[in-house]
């Protein structure tokens, strides 16, 4: 197999794992697990877990590069999360998918703004742009009014900033460190920066609710797979496709966000969701042109 095809199929699984993401997050929140609490124990699982893979060199070579897996840790990790929990709270997963999914777009205008390497060509655009129709095709499943939480909405938008952000500062240290390492530093620091919201919002989930099956599992497959295994994985994709190409696959997110959503939250699709699916498709098979 081409190995930059390997890359882009890389690409597209982490993405539709992530996808589907939304859902597990909406299971454990009405099981009764606040925001903090879901993204503290999927990161704490992640973090065990590439301990026994990782490097045991424990500071990056500089305090700079050490800064910035500190900002890879609260963008996205820590703010991200919380953010994206508290959103998936307040509203529905469909539409906290939307808007996250601008990320690319935003990824665009920051690295055009602030990275004098990043250049957006004709293609880029166009296929972004074909995909955020496409995305708003299947988020919105067919109905085109909105009955958002207003803070849900600035929420999902905060995510998709942070996102963009983190994409971006990846780009600085993935090239001088290995992927292990990064993820391994993106979940201590996004574990430490997240300790403060149990001072405003303190910890209440028990023992007895976290083993139960649901949960569990629910929990676990955020932790090993969501995180520990797909975090890697796209630090490398971003290193091997680059920022542009890697970060507008993030388009893909919605369509797994709106299959599982049907599947275990019981929100139809419907033929302007399959349009819509396929528009994304076209997007991202332009952009990567």
């Amino acid at each position: 197999m081409n190995q930059k095809l390997l890359w882009h199929l890389l690409a597209v699984g982490v993405v539709a794992v992530w996808g589907t993401t939304f859902v597990n997050t909406k299971i454990l929140y009405n099981s009764g697990l606040t925001p903090s609490e879901i993204f503290f124990l999927r990161f704490l699982i992640a973090y065990i877990a590439i301990w026994f893979i990782s490097p045991r060199k424990l500071l990056a070579n500089s305090w700079r590069d050490e800064g910035t897996m500190l900002l890879l840790g609260i963008t996205g990790g820590s703010l991200f999360f919380v953010a994206e929990n508290s959103a998936v709270a307040l509203t529905y997963v469909n539409n906290v998918s939307f808007i996250t999914s601008t990320s690319p777009l935003v990824t665009v205008i920051l690295g055009i703004v602030f990275v004098k390497s990043i250049k957006a060509t004709w293609t880029l655009i166009v296929g972004s742009l074909i995909a955020l129709v496409g995305v708003g095709l299947v988020i919105f499943n067919g109905s085109f009014i909105l009955h958002l939480n207003p803070w849900g909405d600035l929420l999902a938008l905060l995510t998709a900033v942070c996102w963009a952000v983190y994409t971006l500062l990846m780009k600085s240290v993935s090239e001088r460190y290995s992927a292990v390492f990064i993820t391994r530093k993106l979940f201590f620091y996004g574990l430490l920066t997240v300790l403060p919201m149990f001072l405003i919002d303190p910890w209440t989930v028990s023992l007895a609710t976290l083993l139960t099956p649901k949960v569990a599992f629910n929990l676990l497959l955020l932790g090993l797979v969501a995180s520990f295994l797909c975090f890697a994985l796209w630090t490398v994709v971003i290193e091997r496709l680059g920022v542009m190409t890697a970060s507008n696959y993030q388009y893909l997110n919605p369509i797994t966000t709106v299959v599982a959503s049907a599947i275990w939250l019981s929100e139809p699709m419907t033929a302007i969701a399959y349009i819509g699916s396929a528009l994304i498709l076209i997007g991202v098979i332009v952009s990567n042109k």
